[in-house]
């Protein structure tokens, strides 16, 4: 597992998916969820919600446990207005997710909302 302090910023919210789905292929779970803000909200389906940084990371785990791998997509441009963004992807299977980042005080993003799908 790797360090915390070694871990790439997502220094622009387009960052985050590569990040989130390098650390998963690597089993970094704790540096999946550091890829969120602090009282993130996760809408995984059917009306499961998961909030807070915690049990964002206890839904990767259970994800990452299965054996189950997160894929690269068609990732559309960012939208971004001030400290902002939406971002979002289609994935190999048609699934659409889309999330909310922020930009934090030392200029990178973290996500504040995440729905895994929207289609």
């Amino acid at each position: 597992m790797t360090d915390e302090p070694s871990r790439e910023p997502a220094r622009d919210p387009q960052d985050l998916e590569r990040l989130l789905i390098a650390r998963q292929w690597a089993g970094d779970v704790d540096g999946m969820a550091a890829l969120f803000e602090p009282h993130a909200v996760i809408d995984s389906g059917e009306g499961q919600l998961t909030l807070g940084r915690r049990a964002i990371r206890a839904l990767f785990a259970e994800i990452t446990a299965t054996g189950r791998k997160f894929q690269s997509g068609d990732q559309r441009p960012a939208v971004v207005s001030g400290d902002l963004a939406l971002t979002s992807t289609r994935l190999p299977d048609g699934t659409v997710t889309t999330e909310v980042a922020r930009r934090q005080s030392d200029g990178t993003w973290l996500w504040v909302i995440d729905r895994f799908s929207v289609s």
